[in-house]
């Protein structure tokens, strides 16, 4: 049902302008979940990404092109502005001889629900894995991409993608042992 949706906002992307606008609110919860990750949970930024992305594509200065579907394109352009605003963080640091903020965020209080508790954990094994591995894994089992799809959001052969994936799904298996 969501894959023909997705099919039919596709079509109607590549039509008008407020197609586009209307797949990309279709695209909404997904786009935010997947800007959460790529800017290490933290919301503000999250949204940062997401406007200047939305920005981008209602612009023009990002296009999709049908060469991969909607939602793979519009995730490869949030991967590539979180990380644009990423390095831009780090080299307003290193000039003015400031180390950036990476320290996580600090713990949730003990009384949290058991849902929550999982989720942490989870949260914080991922965080463990190595990028790539994170990447593949939260594209494959939180945003529904196949491994074909996370290969392109990534940028990376797909024969590496099936490595990171099985590299990181092992590590993640130990780490939640």
């Amino acid at each position: 049902m969501i894959e023909g949706a997705l099919a039919r906002e596709e079509d109607a992307a590549s039509q008008s302008g407020e197609a586009l606008a209307e797949a990309l609110a279709a695209l909404h919860t997904r786009s935010y979940a997947w800007a959460l990750s790529c800017t290490g949970w933290a919301r503000d930024e999250a949204l940062d990404v997401l406007q200047a992305v939305y920005l981008e594509v209602l612009e023009g200065r990002a296009r999709f092109e049908g060469r991969a579907t909607l939602r793979t394109w519009l995730f490869a352009v949030i991967r590539r502005q979180a990380a644009s605003r990423r390095r831009t963080r780090w080299l307003r640091a290193l000039v003015l001889e400031r180390r950036p903020d990476a320290t996580p965020p600090p713990p949730e209080p003990v009384q949290l629900v058991e849902e929550r508790e999982r989720t942490l954990r989870v949260r914080r094994a991922l965080g463990r894995l190595a990028a790539r591995q994170r990447e593949v894994l939260e594209l494959v089992f939180f945003q529904d991409l196949t491994i074909e799809e996370a290969a392109t959001v990534m940028g990376v052969s797909v024969g590496s993608a099936r490595v990171h994936y099985a590299r990181g799904k092992d590590r993640l298996r130990k780490e939640l042992t």
